[in-house]
């Protein structure tokens, strides 16, 4: 397979497309889509949205951050994000929120959350809106609201205090509850791929970047089955070059292992193939494997 494919993949990303990959395997066809990552605003750049942008990342979120502070909103401190250094009110209207966007209102103060709310109020509903704060200034804030004719249906949807209840403490714990909140929201939608397509669609940017900018032949591992207790489904994807050096994962431990060990004896050939691996409780005790299951891996050299 020829690296200008890959290219082609970011450059449509960039234009806000969901590319698809066509992978052959024997006499069948394979669609591996992907999708961008679901907008997450960011609304302040204080501590704990550092955090909260830092982990999201990891989750392949598609981010935003908005302050009024420019010191705060930057993209020094927030490299790989939008900024958007405005009044809160007047960037929530020129960010034209949707029902598929994630919203974390962090501010500096109880003025500022109330501008958010308000101004998130008055168009379309996020689909996840979530306010840092005490359960009784939480409260309170909701009792407002509604005596100010805002409805029940918009006050419920507010998730405050913010985040999965895990006793945080430190900026870090928070943000890794406001993440586990918004995933555990997430997977609630389930994605159900057509007949030839793989369920995984995330997009990893650094393999893609691997894959497209490598000056040398390297090759890659698409899930293409799996059954049982494995650690990925289908679509999970992997890039390795003759050193060994990759990025992304098909399930790690043993079985990862093997698969790369038979990608290093692709590389650089022009072929490709399917290899199949045995994580059964049986075959698994024998390799020190911990999980069970089977999974079907296709390696494609690159050039």
């Amino acid at each position: 397979m020829d690296r200008t494919v890959f290219k082609e993949l970011i450059q449509k990303l960039e234009r806000g497309e969901s590319p698809a990959l066509t992978l052959t395997a024997g006499d069948d066809t394979y669609i591996r889509r992907f999708v961008r990552g679901d907008r997450l605003i960011l609304l302040g750049g204080g501590h704990v949205a550092l955090d909260v942008y830092r982990m999201a990342l990891m989750l392949g979120f598609d981010i935003t951050v908005v302050d009024d502070r420019p010191e705060f909103c930057n993209n020094t401190r927030f490299p790989m994000a939008k900024v958007v250094c405005d009044s809160f009110d007047s960037a929530i209207k020129q960010l034209d929120i949707s029902d598929k966007d994630y919203v974390c209102i962090l501010t500096r103060g109880h003025r500022w959350d109330q501008m958010c709310v308000e101004a998130i109020f008055s168009g379309d509903m996020p689909y996840y809106l979530g306010l840092i704060s005490s359960g009784r200034r939480a409260r309170g804030m909701k009792q407002i609201l509604l005596e100010s004719g805002h409805p029940a249906e918009k006050t419920d949807r507010l998730r405050s205090p913010i985040g999965i209840d895990i006793g945080a403490v430190t900026t870090a714990e928070i943000a890794l509850a406001i993440c586990a909140e918004m995933i555990r929201e997430k997977r609630k939608i389930q994605y159900t791929p057509d007949e030839n397509e793989l369920i995984q669609t995330d997009v990893n940017k650094d393999l893609l970047r691997f894959v497209a900018g490598s000056e040398e032949p390297c090759a890659l591992l698409t899930v293409l089955s799996s059954s049982g207790s494995t650690p990925v489904k289908s679509g999970s994807m992997m890039a390795v070059d003759k050193l060994g050096k990759g990025y992304g994962t098909v399930g790690g431990g043993c079985g990862e292992a093997e698969a790369v060990s038979k990608a290093l004896r692709i590389i650089g050939t022009g072929e490709s193939t399917v290899i199949d691996l045995d994580m059964t409780n049986e075959v698994a005790a024998d390799n020190g494997m911990v999980c069970g299951g089977k999974m079907r891996i296709l390696i494609t050299d690159i050039n």
